[in-house]
């Protein structure tokens, strides 16, 4: 496998779904064409390169640029990546607009693995129906925009959103959390009020994934955090301080990565 090259990121990245074959010409979706031509103004000969989620990544030369669309020739293959080595699952409870599409960025950016919105007892935003998915749809965008700039070559999943109480009784009847798991594959909860810190957990170095699952500007509310518990969530403190929801995933992730990832 070819080692991911920081280099390559001079090349203009368009994630682009579905079959990539080298040799091919290449028609880019609506968007990376109109943001390829209109946006960066690039022109027939200049490189640009392609992934589809599937891994790796394809070199191209742009063939045409017109109204009707943009084109490109496939040159060739890289099996470039960098996923981080921690598979990490962000279990975010959504708050206002900017913020929850600023750690949905920031997220992916930093290597997380799936990320799954969570409606809580004090979130600010609710969202269902109609107006969920199109917040779905918002979100999806960040997540490929972030991977285009970060050099990531495969797209975390993103899920669709749920009550806590929902995706509580989901990992538990999927056997994803149980009392008493091994700290190996710990799930984690962000509480100010909690006595451990990361640094107590030191047989977490050998965990290969992981969850954390992060509060609303409020908090959680007691209730809430009695049922996590029983779930057999483990309580984590950050620090000394209080922190904003948005400042504690992020914080929470840079920390895991250095300590267990591949930071």
């Amino acid at each position: 496998m070819v080692a991911f090259d920081p280099e390559n990121m001079t090349t203009h990245r368009f994630y682009c779904p579905g079959e990539i074959t080298p040799g091919r010409i290449l028609e880019l979706p609506p968007n990376a064409a109109h943001h390829a031509a209109r946006v960066l103004r690039l022109e027939p000969g200049d490189r640009v390169t392609l992934f589809n989620g599937s891994g790796g990544e394809f070199s191209t030369v742009i063939a045409s640029i017109g109204k009707s669309g943009t084109t490109v020739t496939v040159e060739e293959h890289l099996a470039a990546e960098c996923e981080s080595p921690l598979d990490i699952t962000l279990v975010q409870a959504v708050c206002a607009n900017e913020k929850m599409d600023w750690i949905i960025q920031k997220a992916v950016e930093m290597g997380v693995s799936r990320i799954q919105p969570i409606i809580t007892t004090r979130s600010l935003v609710r969202l269902s129906g109609e107006r969920a998915d199109k917040r779905l749809q918002h979100w999806h965008q960040i997540v490929i925009s972030a991977c285009e700039q970060c050099g990531r070559n495969h797209l975390p999943q993103l899920l669709p959103v749920l009550s806590l109480s929902d995706w509580l009784s989901r990992q538990m009847g999927e056997h994803k959390i149980l009392p008493g798991e091994s700290v190996h594959n710990p799930c984690f909860m962000l509480l100010p009020t909690s006595k451990k810190r990361l640094r107590d957990f030191p047989e977490a170095t050998q965990c290969s994934s992981l969850t954390v699952m992060v509060g609303p500007e409020g908090g959680f509310a007691p209730e809430e955090e009695a049922a996590a518990l029983v779930a057999g969530l483990v309580p984590l403190k950050l620090g000394g301080r209080i922190l904003r929801t948005e400042t504690a995933a992020l914080a929470a992730v840079a920390a895991m990565q250095a300590l267990w990832g591949d930071y």
